[in-house]
């Protein structure tokens, strides 16, 4: 129990660190009166390269970042918890993967926030849980689909204000490196009765083996 807690509060560290920033970028930009918004992702143009490591850091306006500062603290909680090996790598690589396909394949605007890594976390949890064919990871499959389930319609063009590319490449991304580390991270448990059912199958072929080796001598 305390071992759990312990790992608990480990994976709060990082995902409450990205929130501290977030929001420290968003305080300076209210009090200096500066719109950070030019340091979105502009697709396919020079000046927007910049956004693929800045736009996540930048929204449009404090609902915007509460909005997203919630399931960034739950999934990513939840990604540093129950895949604390691969955790670093499934967050910075979610991070640029989306944030370059953002810039190479979506319309021509100013691309900010968060969301896309909502969405490959979300993914990413989601399949893996489902590959792994884990209780614990298929729980938590199903509590994100619980909470976030309505995010599908995130994917899907039907806001024009909202950068619904940055959902759909960041679920992409979570989906591409669910399958990528499908052989990472935490196993599934064996039960005693699992081994029970391998220890008669294996029996079952020592007596197969003996039978058909005596049949032989004969």
């Amino acid at each position: 129990m305390k071992e759990d807690h312990k790992r608990f509060m480990y994976s709060l560290v990082f995902p409450v660190f990205f929130l501290i920033v977030i929001w420290l970028i968003k305080i300076a930009e209210i009090l200096l009166t500066i719109d950070f918004t030019l340091l979105g992702i502009f697709p396919l143009k020079t000046k927007g390269l910049v956004g693929i490591i800045t736009a996540p850091l930048i929204h449009s306006d404090i609902e915007h970042l509460i909005a997203n500062s919630v399931p960034i603290l739950i999934l990513g909680t939840g990604l540093f918890y129950f895949y604390n090996k691969i955790a670093y790598k499934v967050f910075f690589l979610s991070y640029f993967i989306a944030n370059i396909w953002i810039w190479l394949g979506a319309r021509q605007a100013y691309h900010i926030g968060a969301s896309g890594l909502i969405y490959s976390f979300a993914s990413f949890l989601f399949v893996s849980g489902v590959i792994r064919k884990n209780i614990r990871l298929m729980a938590i499959s199903l509590l994100v689909v619980f909470l976030y389930g309505s995010m599908i319609w995130g994917v899907l063009p039907l806001q024009p204000h909202i950068s619904w590319e940055s959902h759909l490449m960041g679920a992409i991304a979570g989906l591409v490196l669910a399958i990528y580390y499908k052989d990472q991270g935490p196993k599934r448990r064996v039960y005693s009765w699992e081994l029970e059912d391998e220890d008669e199958d294996l029996d079952e072929e020592e007596r197969y083996w003996e039978i058909n080796t005596e049949q032989n001598e004969d």
